[in-house]
C-alpha cells in the first residue's frame, strides 16, 4: 500500500510559522488582515471560505468577507477590489474564481494590486513564477503541491513529472514551479494522446482537472508519487479526487488522499502569504 502524503502535518508546520510571525506583528500593533471576495453561493467556494476563515483566525489573522450576488455588475465588483487596494488595513485579497460568465476574469485580475494578491492570480504574480523574480505570491494550491513534496522528502531534481491540467490556477504554475526545482515536466491535457503512457513514464504525477477517474490503475506503476489536487463529488455525495484511489494506492509509492491532502495545506499557505504581505507592507 502507498505511503499517504497527508496534508495535516505539512499545514501544521506552516501554520505554526505563520502564527509566530503574526504574533510579532501584533506586538507592533499590526493585525494581518485578509479580505475574501466571493460572488455567488457555490458550495465549493463556501466550503473553502469557511476553511480559510478558520485557518486564518487560528493564526491570528483577521478576515473580512465581501459577498456579492451572482448577477453583480462587473464594475461594482471591480470598484470594491480597488477600494481594498487602497485600504491600508487590508494586507491580502482573495477573489474566488471562476467568476460568473458575464464578468471578465482578466479585467478583475488586472484590477487587483499585486502587493495584495496573496493567491497569485494577477499577471504580474504569474509572470514572477516564469521569470524567477519575486513579484507577488505563488498561487496557493500550486505552492501547496510543492510544499507536500518537499515536506515528505520527494526528490524533485532530475525527476520526471507529469502534470494533468494546464489552467493558470494550478496546471501551468505548478509545472513551472516543478521546473524551477529542476524536474523534467510533461504537461498533459484533454488533447494529449496516450495519456496513460505519458503518466506511466513519470516519477511524479500532479493531477488537477477535477474529473474523477482521470488517473486509473492502468496509468500508474510502482514507486510513483501522486499529488491529487482534483476535487469533485461522486454519485454518493462523497468528496473525491481525480485518481481512482482504491485501485491505484496499492500500486504506487506514495499518494495524497482526498480529502485530507492538498486542501489543508492550501489554506495554511493562504494564511502565510497574508502575513508575509503584512510584513512587506510594514517595510
Amino acid at each position: 500500500m502507498a505511503t499517504l502524503l497527508k496534508g495535516a502535518p505539512v499545514a501544521k508546520e506552516i501554520a505554526a510559522l505563520t502564527a509566530e510571525r503574526a504574533a510579532k506583528l501584533a506586538e507592533e500593533g499590526i493585525t494581518p488582515t485578509l479580505a475574501l471576495v466571493r460572488v455567488g453561493e457555490s458550495d465549493a467556494d463556501v466550503y473553502y471560505e469557511r476553511a480559510a476563515m478558520k485557518r486564518c483566525e487560528a493564526c491570528g489573522i483577521a478576515v473580512r468577507n465581501y459577498t456579492f450576488p451572482d448577477k453583480v455588475e462587473e464594475d461594482e465588483l471591480i470598484l470594491r477590489i480597488r477600494q481594498l487596494n487602497v485600504d491600508d488595513s487590508v494586507h491580502g485579497v482573495l477573489i474566488f474564481r471562476p467568476l460568473p460568465k458575464h464578468i471578465s476574469d482578466a479585467r478583475v485580475r488586472a484590477s487587483l494590486d499585486v502587493r495584495k494578491d496573496v493567491d497569485g492570480i494577477t499577471d504580474a504574480s504569474l509572470g514572477g513564477i516564469f521569470t524567477g523574480t519575486r513579484v507577488g505570491f505563488n498561487p496557493c494550491t500550486a505552492e501547496s503541491a510543492l510544499s507536500i513534496l518537499r515536506y515528505y522528502g520527494v526528490k524533485l531534481e532530475g525527476a520526471r513529472a507529469a502534470v494533468i491540467g494546464r489552467s493558470l490556477v494550478i496546471g501551468k504554475p505548478v509545472s513551472q514551479l516543478l521546473m524551477n526545482e529542476n524536474a523534467t515536466v510533461t504537461v498533459c491535457h484533454s488533447k494529449t494522446k496516450n495519456l496513460n503512457e505519458e503518466l506511466r513514464r513519470a516519477d511524479i504525477i500532479v493531477t488537477a482537472v477535477g474529473k474523477p477517474g482521470t488517473v486509473t490503475v492502468g496509468a500508474v506503476r510502482p514507486g510513483q508519487v501522486i499529488v491529487d489536487v482534483g476535487i469533485a463529488t461522486d454519485e454518493n455525495g462523497n468528496m473525491v479526487g481525480d485518481v481512482e484511489f482504491n485501485d491505484c494506492a496499492p500500486f504506487v509509492g506514495a499518494i495524497t488522499p482526498v480529502p485530507g491532502g492538498v486542501g489543508a495545506v492550501t489554506t495554511a499557505i493562504l494564511a502565510y502569504h497574508t502575513v508575509q504581505a503584512a510584513i512587506r507592507a510594514r517595510g
